[in-house]
């Protein structure tokens, strides 16, 4: 394994409008780029490979989580020692990846990208839960974040090769939860100032269906053993 490999995993489903846009950005960096086309009905994967992309197609859609973990084991798996995390509607801009890894570099093994410096505007329901949700995890870990549910994230070694097996699967597991998780394995956490665009393709998660999703978490946050997560 080449500690310092990097291999850039973008999850995808249904983001053929997008993805190639992100993956020429990625190259452009000098970096591979890995595209888990997440059981796509539409041309992402071939748009992905079109565009210099490995791409790997799940057989059917298992959600962002389940997209990153099987990301994350092919990293493993390949002999990359560091992995970054970048979604694929062109929110999270590729050019900021050598910020995450200077992170890296400087010591965390898990380097989380920040919204919130430069200003990023959301409704007011959602950044009230986003706080709530900071709130939480800095009582949980001690780790002041303001911005624990942004996806965009660089992981190195040895916290790569848990998140390859036990990466959380479920809705803002793959953020909230997974910071639990590499909280409770003695990993460094840092925070990384970011300028993200607003979503310019695909959907987001309907409120609904996000407010369970979020009640169900604050209950585990609350409940649960984030030691237990890293078994």
């Amino acid at each position: 394994m080449d500690t310092d490999a990097t291999l850039v995993i973008v999850p995808a489903y249904d983001e053929q409008d997008s993805v190639g846009d992100v993956v020429h950005r990625v190259r452009a960096l000098g970096l591979p780029c890995l595209v888990v086309d997440d059981g796509s009905a539409d041309a992402t994967a071939d748009k992905a490979n079109a565009a210099g992309a490995t791409v790997v197609r799940m057989p059917v859609n298992t959600g962002v989580g389940g997209a990153l973990r099987a990301g994350f084991r092919y990293a493993v798996e390949h002999g990359y020692g560091r992995a970054v995390q970048v979604d694929a509607d062109l929110q999270h801009p590729p050019e900021a990846v050598p910020e995450l890894l200077a992170a890296l570099d400087g010591g965390a093994q898990l380097a989380i990208g920040s919204r919130f410096a430069d200003g990023y505007e959301v409704g007011k329901a959602r950044r009230w839960a986003m706080r709530f949700l900071a709130f939480v995890v800095r009582l949980r870990t001690g780790v002041a974040l303001d911005d624990v549910t942004s996806g965009f994230r660089a992981v190195s070694e040895p916290l790569l090769s848990v998140f390859a097996y036990r990466f959380p699967a479920e809705y803002l597991g793959d953020t909230v939860e997974a910071i639990l998780m590499a909280h409770a394995t003695g990993a460094t956490i840092a925070q990384v100032p970011v300028a993200m665009a607003p979503r310019r393709h695909g959907e987001a998660t309907p409120s609904l269906r996000a407010g369970g999703h979020l009640a169900r978490l604050v209950v585990a946050l609350i409940a649960g053993k984030p030691s237990e997560m890293a078994r």
